[in-house]
């Protein structure tokens, strides 16, 4: 059985600058960046991103029913095939001005599998996925599948295939308060 180390940053967070244009930021490197992308006309205003992990954690309760619980992950941590993540992107407004046209894009990384409909937000936001890098995001993505027959049909696509989670919060952002988007990835 494979094991897979991951490293959690918790409490990482990075303040970003807009100055009346569109920023993208990463948050980390490499295929685990968060980007966010925001619009703001006011001279400066800053927002906090901040990325935290937790590891399911299945127990039973004195009834024999299973219960679920999220354990917070830090540092270094090994998990398993099996093993499903919770991950939860906050964005803080920490200005005294509003940030318009605020999106979350996160990578689903390498080793790892989207739980489907495990994408949900604390606020309206519109979730999109992508299965072809990033580069379209769609509601519901599907994939085109050759049947016995010949005939070619769409299909919804496999968790396996999805790469991108996108949160796109179309209301501003009030100052002093925060968004916070979150998905589940199970470990291959």
């Amino acid at each position: 059985m494979k094991k897979l180390t991951i490293a959690v940053f918790a409490g990482a967070a990075l303040l970003l600058p807009f100055s009346g244009v569109i920023a993208g930021v990463p948050l980390g490197g490499g295929t685990n960046a968060i980007t966010a992308i925001a619009q703001n006309v006011q001279k400066q205003s800053m927002l906090k991103l901040e990325l935290t992990a937790e590891k399911q954690v299945l127990t039973k309760d004195v009834q024999g029913k299973m219960k679920t619980s999220w354990e917070p992950l830090q540092g270094r941590v090994t998990v398993q095939p099996g093993d499903v993540l919770r991950y939860t992107i906050t964005g803080a407004n920490q200005s005294d001005r509003a940030v318009k046209n605020l999106t979350f894009n996160q990578p689903i990384p390498k080793g790892m599998v989207f739980v489907l409909k495990s994408a949900n937000a604390n606020t309206n936001a519109k979730i999109t996925y992508s299965i072809d890098g990033g580069r379209n995001f769609v509601e519901n993505p599907t994939v085109k599948v050759k049947l016995a027959n010949g005939k070619v049909e769409e299909k919804p696509a496999p968790a396996e295939v999805y790469t991108h989670i996108r949160w796109n919060f179309p209301n501003a952002i009030a100052a002093k308060s925060n968004v916070k988007g979150s998905y589940q990835l199970r470990v291959r």
